[in-house]
């Protein structure tokens, strides 16, 4: 939550007595693509604390830890940044994803764009397995845009980062595969209280379809024809994990049980078929066997 107080811990591979700890803000440096590490206030000395408390964050910030001991100092190596995100509705910086949903297709194009106090901006991607990259790492930048199709990508988390410092929140996005058949549609950005908000259901192939299940914490909550679940003043008690699921009609298995039908009684046709010919050729021979044996006596 904005202004709440945050404990950042930091730890070495071989823990023991003399270590210092050095504690970092991380700014982006668009034009190297990394980042500069800013040491936090009263680190310039380090601290024999292994942990640091950020009082009020308000908004969505990036941090390192290193340690160091002995006369001169020897330090580590810095730690990977971790990322305190900020639940702000109303962040500094802000990302904008197209189509506005989190679940999407691999063979969608989708594009992320930075709106906020900055005329330079990278996307930041930190995939579910893998390291994190920038947009220029698999597609250029257009401007604040990048423009990404999803079949190279799987399951990660994106955010815009601007050369002044700020930070959007970040936001999940997740692949199916197109063969699956169908995803949920929902927002990619928290909804707050009030707001109307619509989840739906959308096929691969675009196909209406029929009998929707909406599940909210596997509670059935609309059951009909509708592909579409509209809350028009979101609650608390609206928060949860939503889902859905989709019956096919009956009726629609019947033509694949008919072709499957008709295909065995072609094969049987086929097989009755060899076994006559089979027959008919075995008592031909028989009977020129006859024919000769009777014209040498």
């Amino acid at each position: 939550n904005p202004g709440a107080s945050v404990t950042l811990n930091c730890e070495v591979e071989h823990p023991s007595a003399g270590w210092r700890f050095y504690w970092y803000k991380t700014v982006p440096d668009l034009s190297h693509n990394s980042y500069i590490y800013e040491l936090l206030p009263g680190n310039s000395r380090g601290t024999e604390q292994d942990s640091y408390i950020v009082h009020g964050q308000t908004h969505t910030a990036g941090y390192v830890c290193r340690a160091g001991r002995g006369d001169p100092v020897f330090y580590t190596e810095n730690s990977e940044p971790k990322f305190v995100w900020s639940g702000d509705v109303h962040p500094a910086a802000s990302l904008t994803v197209n189509p506005d949903r989190v679940q999407h297709f691999t063979s969608d194009s989708v594009s992320l764009s930075c709106e906020g106090n900055s005329t330079e901006w990278r996307v930041k991607r930190f995939p579910e397995h893998g390291y994190m990259s920038d947009c220029s790492d698999w597609r250029r930048m257009t401007g604040s845009t990048c423009n990404m199709r999803l079949y190279w990508y799987g399951n990660a988390v994106y955010w815009c980062e601007s050369g002044s410092g700020e930070f959007s929140n970040a936001v999940n996005i997740t692949v199916q595969n197109d063969y699956s058949g169908i995803i949920l549609v929902s927002p990619v950005h928290p909804v707050t209280e009030g707001e109307s908000v619509s989840l739906g259901c959308r096929s691969w192939t675009g196909t209406k379809l029929s009998s929707v299940f909406f599940y909210h914490n596997d509670k059935l909550i609309q059951n009909d024809t509708r592909q579409e679940l509209t809350i028009s003043a979101v609650s608390k008690s609206d928060e949860g994990f939503y889902k859905f699921a989709v019956m096919e009609p009956k009726s629609s298995s019947s033509p694949v049980l008919l072709i499957v039908l008709l295909l065995c009684g072609i094969v049987l046709i086929i097989l009755l078929l060899l076994c006559c010919c089979r027959k008919s050729t075995g008592e031909t021979l028989i009977i020129k066997q006859s024919l000769i044996s009777s014209d040498v006596m």
